[in-house]
This record gives C-alpha cells, sequence and structure tokens, in this order.
C-alpha cells in the first residue's frame, strides 16, 4: 500500500449526483463518473484485508482488493480484465446492485470510516477501459464446432453465453423481445441503468461471436425440440414474470396496476418503443400508491415522480430498517420527494370501478418469521384510509414455467422454480441437455445473482460437453 492510512486521511466521495429537483425532469442515470484521479485515491482506500469481507459477500466473488490496487497504482486496463474474469457484467453490477447490502456493507472500513467506494469504482473500471478501446482478451481461445442454445436474453443467459464463447463455443441466444438485457432493458428504470449501456454489452458479446435471434419466442415462434436436436446442450434463462398478488379486495379494479407492465410502459414510451399510445401507463397529476418495500417498488415511485405524479407514497409492512431494498435507492426516493408509510399493511383497495384509496393496518414488528426477518403482526383498531387515484403492486414475481417443459422433461417444484443440480452437474435439469439458471431456478433475486449463476451453468456445460476446464 502506497498510503496505509489514506482510509483514515481521505473521506469516502461518492460520484457526484445530480440534484434532485434537477434530476427528476429527465430520465438520465443520476450518478456521474469519477476522474481518474478520484478514481485511484478512492480505491487506494481499501486496507487490503487478510481476509476480504467484500469479496465473500459478493456473489460473484469479484477479485475486489486486487482491482481496487490497480486501479490505485494505475493499471486500468488491467483491471478491467481481472473484473471480466469473475463478472461478465461489471459496468451493469457496478450501477445497480444493492453495495451496502453486499460489497460495501461487508467493507471493514463501513464501521465508522465509510466503506469503500467499490460500486463507483467498478463501474470506473469498465466504462473507461472501454472508452480507451479495451476489449476482453480472447487470443487464447480455441475454437470448437459444440454450439449451444440459450433461450432468454437476460443477465443469466448473457453471463453464461459469455463464459462459453470463451471457451471456444457457439452461443445462440434467443428471446422474443426486440432488444437484449430482459429485465436490465424492460424493467430497470433508464436513471438507474441507461440503455445504451446494455446495448454496448451486447455489441461486446457479438464481437466475441455471440448471436442473438430476437423477436423470436421458443415454444411458439421456434419448437423446442428443433433446439435439442440442432445444439450440443441448451441453456434457460427466462426469468420470472408472474405478478405477486396481495391477496386483498379490489386488487381488480380501474387503476390498479402490477409493477412490470407499468415500469414496461413508461421504457417503452421513453425509448420511443411504444406501439400504440394506449399501452402507456401514465401518472400524471394523480395521487400514487406504491405496495411494497424491494428495489421494484422503489423503480416504481421513483419513476411515478418523473411522471409528474401529483403526489407518491409508499406503503411497506415493515419499518425502514427491515425492508429488502437498497438503503441507497430508499434515500435518494426520499429526496425526491416520496412519502413513505411504514408498518401499514394494505388489507383492500377501495373504490367502486376506480381506486380512491387504500385501507391500511399499522404493524408492529414481533418475531422472526422463518426466513429469519422479523414479522409484523397488524394492531387492533389502527385502521387508516390512504387517498389515491392509481395504486401500483410491488410485492415481487413468481416463477413462469412454459407449458412445453414437462413434455421435454424439465421439472419444476411446487412454486413452478425449475429443478436444477440434482444431477452430475451443477444447474443441469432434469432433461440431461438441458441447464438452467437465475430467477426461474432460485425465485427473484438480484441481478448479480443471476449472473453467477449464469456463469455456473456456462462451467457445466463445459464439462457435460467434454472439453477442457472453463476459462
Amino acid at each position: 500500500m502506497s498510503n496505509p492510512f489514506q482510509f483514515i486521511e481521505l473521506p469516502r466521495q461518492d460520484p457526484q449526483k445530480s440534484f434532485s429537483l434537477a434530476r427528476i425532469e429527465n430520465w438520465n442515470e443520476i450518478y456521474g463518473q469519477y476522474d481518474k484521479e478520484t478514481a485511484e485515491a478512492q480505491a487506494g482506500r481499501c486496507i487490503e484485508c487478510g481476509n476480504p469481507y467484500c469479496e465473500w459477500k459478493c456473489p460473484v466473488h469479484n477479485y475486489i482488493p486486487n482491482w481496487l490496487k490497480l486501479i490505485n497504482e494505475g493499471n486500468l486496463l488491467e483491471a478491467a480484465e481481472l473484473s471480466h474474469a469473475t463478472n461478465s457484467l461489471p459496468e451493469i453490477c457496478g450501477r445497480i446492485c444493492p453495495h451496502d447490502r453486499l460489497c460495501e456493507g461487508a467493507c471493514t472500513l463501513n464501521d465508522g470510516f465509510g466503506a469503500v467506494t467499490i460500486g463507483a469504482v467498478e463501474k470506473y473500471i469498465t466504462d473507461e477501459a472501454l472508452s480507451l478501446g479495451w476489449r476482453p482478451d480472447l487470443s487464447h481461445v480455441q475454437q470448437t464446432d459444440k454450439r449451444v442454445a440459450l433461450v432468454g436474453a437476460g443477465p443469466a443467459s448473457l453471463a453464461c453465453a459469455d463464459v462459453l464463447t470463451r471457451n471456444g463455443i457457439i452461443s445462440d441466444v434467443f428471446d422474443r423481445y426486440q432488444e437484449v438485457g430482459g429485465l436490465l432493458t424492460y424493467g430497470i428504470p433508464p436513471f438507474k441503468l441507461e440503455k445504451e449501456v446494455v446495448r454496448r454489452r451486447r455489441k461486446l458479446l457479438e464481437e466475441q461471436g455471440v448471436k442473438f435471434f430476437l423477436n423470436t419466442e421458443v415454444g411458439t415462434d421456434l419448437p423446442f425440440d428443433r433446439l435439442l436436436n440442432d445444439y450440443d446442450a441448451v441453456f434457460l434463462g427466462m426469468g420470472t414474470y408472474t405478478y405477486m398478488k396481495g391477496g386483498f379486495a379490489g386488487e381488480g379494479i380501474g387503476e390498479v396496476y402490477d409493477a412490470l407492465p407499468y415500469l414496461i410502459s413508461n421504457i417503452n414510451r421513453v425509448m420511443l418503443w411504444e406501439r400504440h399510445p394506449q399501452e402507456f401507463i401514465d401518472m400524471k397529476d394523480k395521487q400514487v400508491v406504491v405496495l411494497g418495500g424491494g428495489d421494484t417498488a422503489m423503480d416504481c415511485v421513483r419513476t411515478a415522480v418523473r411522471q409528474k405524479a401529483a403526489k407518491v407514497s409508499c406503503c411497506y409492512r415493515r419499518d425502514e430498517q427491515n425492508m429488502p431494498g437498497s438503503r441507497r435507492e430508499v434515500f435518494n426516493a426520499k429526496e425526491e420527494g416520496i412519502n413513505f408509510l411504514w408498518n401499514r399493511q394494505p388489507v383492500e383497495i377501495l373504490g367502486s370501478g376506480m381506486v380512491t384509496g387504500v385501507k391500511v393496518v399499522q404493524t408492529q414488528l414481533r418475531a422472526t418469521d422463518n426466513r429469519g426477518r422479523s414479522a409484523p403482526q397488524a394492531l387492533p383498531g389502527s385502521e387508516e384510509i390512504i387517498p389515491a387515484d392509481s395504486v401500483i403492486i410491488a410485492f415481487g414475481f413468481r416463477p413462469s414455467p412454459s407449458s412445453w417443459f414437462e413434455q421435454f422433461g424439465i421439472e419444476c417444484d411446487e412454486g413452478g422454480h425449475v429443478i436444477a443440480g440434482r444431477n452430475s452437474y451443477p444447474l443441469q435439469t432434469t432433461n440431461l441437455k438441458v441447464f438452467a439458471g437465475g430467477d426461474m431456478v432460485r425465485g427473484s433475486d438480484l441481478v448479480v445473482t443471476a449472473v453467477w449463476e449464469g456463469r455456473q451453468a456456462a462451467q457445466s456445460i463445459v464439462a457435460y460437453l467434454g472439453l477442457a476446464g472453463p476459462n
């Protein structure tokens, strides 16, 4: 370390963030980029722990202290190569990962000194390296005649294709949408992830040899048995798209929307992909209530603000400390004027044909549930009504198993998750030629965990095809 006390002498400094009143007037990413000097200085705050907690807490186990050291020493291109050794989408994870719950939350300096800005440096590495013309070094790759079909173009499939091509395997990705990325493109708002970032990653993968066949739905436009016959293996990375409901009265009345269709409609409008104006869900001048406490709920409230809603409230049945979403996103939402109603559990959406309000009951956290989280219990006599013109339900997503799975021996559990990993190879399904990963296997989760499973599935496919050890 050039200065072992830099973490004391130099405080944590996040990238500059646009002012809240200005940023809600556009859809641009709100965080700026480090310059070279600041990136090197912030990376130099790492104390190079002998047993780096940040690396263990990261789902893909990035070599975080190693590439922080490279940046501190001015070795940007080496850092980019090392970053890609464990993560196929580092510039995306650097933007949207809940770092405060993962690597930065586990940073030794998080206890009083301010965690190293790992996410911002991760974003800086790839963005700046690509701007200088860096590309992944594939000069050592020996091409094979093996071919793998990947169904879905979300983060799990993109990561899987990346590792496959690094092992000389031809990778063809099929997706029903017109753009790659899955929820990276259609679910995450541009103020968190500008879509040009995803397009740039697509171009990189195409340069590696990956081919994308878009506007093609497997099972409808393309029979699945064609993939089984034409390819040596198949990877399923189709995500989760079944919206979870609350099971209370009023969920089906007018002006009640599920989170994902709402977010997709807005992205289609912003990106000029909209087919018909009536597809757009507009919250302008409305009192909006969003139900839920995860990052999807934060995406919805912050989208509604930018659509010029009159008032936006977020109802969550636990307190702020027990929210599942990123604390950074909650803080950003507060800056943008969102009204948070903690310890409020919805019991009914009111209205005759159209929404007029949401009846909630106050809760108190009691003993932990079977997942280790504090369980909310309703307080008798604490009912109240929150006025609303529109309600957005953001309770998460469940798996959406395709109707043709059973025909081809792809089994699911009682919850609809594809069963994978019970045979010879990790993430191999009950059809031995088919592998799966991401949300459709583990349930709705983080982008970085989908990347991890896509990469693990690729390594299993390499072994299944009898090739040398994975790169």
